[in-house]
């Protein structure tokens, strides 16, 4: 492994889940790479269906020390939470 190839953020969708979740990051010279080597380290047990690689450099982040500044006007907007609605049994996922 090259220390000067670029961070990849790695995320994997599991045959049960609906969604890509952050598993870890690896070093790799390419994506082609990066998926291979995501591949090997974080589906040994053949539990993905799908992978998303992505440069670590091209994401952008909030800072958690501004966690409060940011969410705060959203704590007014009560109606954005589930509490008010009755939802069916049918629907899963939610």
């Amino acid at each position: 492994m090259n220390k000067n190839w670029p961070l990849w953020e790695i995320f994997i969708r599991s045959k049960a889940g609906l969604n890509h979740k952050h598993v870890g990051s690896l070093h790799a010279a390419d994506a082609d790479m990066a998926v291979q080597n995501a591949r090997d380290v974080y589906t040994r047990r053949n539990e993905g269906v799908s992978i998303w690689v992505v440069e670590t450099k091209h994401i952008t982040a909030s800072d958690p020390d501004d966690s409060d500044q940011m969410y705060e006007p959203a704590k007014d907007k009560a109606y954005r939470h589930p509490t008010f609605y009755d939802l069916p049994d049918e629907l899963k996922h939610m």
